[in-house]
Order: structure tokens, then C-alpha cells, then sequence
């Protein structure tokens, strides 16, 4: 079993990446592989809604950024974690933008998948960033994965989150949860049971 984790930031090191890392470290210690992924400081382009992706091979018309990388490794993964930093409460521009194209064009490699939102900020806006991040999982039918709080890590003055204990064993909680519900899965596939068949959308426009 692996989880994708995915730093938002464009700081590879920096706060939400050292979250990130908690978590990693403590799914690592249940057995469950792990990877990192970083955003970078590449420009991210914002989803065009060209339908390209939707043909053939679903990646997407721009190549230049992270987003078809993403969608090659999401195919292979069976839980994800995005993280991101706060900007004016809201997660960073370049996440959702990322966001917004991963999920047109592969929000099938990752339906029915555990997935959790993890923030980090120096004061506010987290529940409010985690809100916008969680409504991606939501909408494609993926467990959300909670704590024992909102997950969520504040940094101190030299931008590192050592300093928050709860925090800290936030994510160490959230990791577990996630590797207790990964297993559940696969128990239950070994039993038969499958996610749920796909119907096809049926789309209602409350303006004609």
C-alpha cells in the first residue's frame, strides 16, 4: 500500500512540508509506503476546461508543470494527503490550481481513496483552507481521513512547527487513522467486497 503526499508550498522544505514528514514517518512505521511530492516554484497553469483531458490517455494539454506527473502517480497510489500552507485564508493559488486539473482529468485514479487535507499557518485561516481542499475529496467519493483535531500545525517564529505538540501528534493520529483505514480496505477486497459501480452523472440545469 502506498500514499501519496503532496506539499503545496513552494518551500521544499519549509512548514507544511515538516508536516508532511510527521505523517509520512508515522504511515512508514504501519507498514504503508510513502512518497513526497513538492509543488516547486514552477508556474502552475489554471484548468482551461478544454475537455482534452477527457480524450485518450487523461492527461493534460499544458506539460510544462507537475500536474501530468501527479496524474501518473496517483494511479498507482491507495491514499493521498495534500498539504498547504495559508494565504489569506485560503490554501496556495498553485495547489488548487494543480487541484483543479488532477481531479478533471484523473479524479477516477482516486475515487473511493482515503485522502486528508493537512494546513499549516502562523495564527488563522486553517479550518477555512481545509474546507475548500476537503470539498475535492467529497465530490469524487473519497474517504476523508480526521484526527483528533482539525489536521492542522501551526509554526513558530523560524517557521518550523516544532514548538506544537498537539499539533505534532495531530498528524501522527491522522497517519494512523489512514493506515487503519487502507487496511480495512484491503481486508475487505480479500473478502470481495468492492467500491461501489459508477453510474453515469445525470446532470440537472436549474436554468433553462
Amino acid at each position: 500500500m502506498k500514499v501519496i503526499l503532496f506539499n503545496g508550498s513552494t518551500h521544499t522544505n519549509g512548514c507544511t512540508a515538516q508536516a508532511l514528514t510527521i505523517v509520512a514517518n508515522t504511515l512508514n512505521q504501519q507498514g504503508i509506503e510513502t512518497e513526497i511530492l513538492s509543488i516547486g516554484t514552477t508556474a502552475i497553469h489554471d484548468c482551461i476546461a478544454c475537455g482534452a483531458c477527457k480524450k485518450g490517455t487523461h492527461t493534460c494539454v499544458f506539460k510544462d508543470d507537475c500536474v501530468n506527473t501527479w496524474l501518473e502517480k496517483v494511479q498507482n497510489a491507495d491514499g493521498f494527503v495534500f498539504g498547504s500552507p495559508v494565504y489569506y485564508a485560503h490554501p496556495t493559488g498553485a495547489i488548487l490550481s494543480a487541484m483543479d486539473r488532477l481531479f478533471y482529468a484523473g479524479g477516477q485514479y482516486m475515487r473511493h481513496k482515503p485522502a486528508a487535507a493537512v494546513l499549516t499557518a502562523r495564527r488563522a485561516g486553517t479550518t477555512a483552507s481545509m474546507d475548500v481542499i476537503n470539498k475535492y475529496f467529497a465530490f469524487n467519493q473519497m474517504p476523508i481521513i480526521t484526527s483528533t483535531y482539525w489536521n492542522q500545525v501551526y509554526r513558530d517564529s523560524n517557521g518550523t512547527p516544532t514548538a506544537d505538540a498537539e499539533g505534532t501528534q495531530v498528524m501522527q493520529h491522522l497517519a494512523n487513522n489512514m493506515a487503519w483505514l487502507l487496511k480495512c480496505i484491503a481486508a475487505g477486497k480479500q473478502q470481495g467486497i468492492t467500491a461501489p459501480a459508477q453510474a453515469k452523472t445525470t446532470f440537472t440545469n436549474f436554468v433553462q
